[in-house]
């Protein structure tokens, strides 16, 4: 059985810019103790995903574009604002429900994720760090016939999820929520 484990960055500055504060660091070092070993680490290219890696005593293997620049897809995400349902993963699967833009790319991160754990024996791990807002719709992506009412908030800093890909063929099979 293949696993995945997602998880968002850790706490950025509150000054700007796009790197972890120092309590972001020490949350990722607390986390990242328990976590492992991974046979391939990805991240997104934005700094805050790779020093959280990092800070999680992981070394780097690759680093993917996730977050989009295409306003279409904003503008399509916000026409249900998930986030601010008090089940917000029930609100993410109504909104990916409808084909758009916000859809497309849930899928496509799906299939960024599967795409990681393909190659990898079947005993493997691998390790996500990316955003909030992409992790969730991608595994709402992953998971399209669930009971996303247990699934509980969206992910604080350094929260996520470990998926497991199994079977014949290999497809996602189970999900646990790994919370702070």
């Amino acid at each position: 059985m293949g696993m995945l484990e997602v998880r968002r960055h850790s706490d950025r500055k509150t000054t700007g810019g796009s790197q972890l504060s120092q309590e972001g660091v020490d949350r990722a070092r607390r986390v990242g103790a328990s976590m492992g070993p991974f046979a391939k680490v990805t991240t997104s290219v934005v700094p805050r995903a790779r020093e959280t890696a990092i800070a999680m005593g992981f070394a780097v293997d690759h680093e993917v574009v996730t977050l989009s620049s295409d306003p279409d897809l904003y503008d399509d995400a916000a026409k249900l604002p998930w986030w601010a349902d008090d089940e917000p993963f029930v609100g993410l699967s109504k909104a990916l429900s409808v084909d758009g833009p916000y859809r497309d790319y849930a899928h496509s991160m799906a299939a960024i994720w599967r795409d990681l754990l393909t190659p990898l024996g079947r005993d493997e791990a691998a390790l996500f760090v990316g955003h909030s807002g992409e992790l969730e719709a991608a595994l709402v992506a992953c998971f399209p016939n669930a009971d996303y009412s247990s699934w509980g908030h969206q992910f604080g800093p350094c929260e996520g999820a470990r998926l497991e890909f199994s079977g014949e063929p290999q497809c996602w099979r189970g999900v646990e929520f790994l919370r702070n």
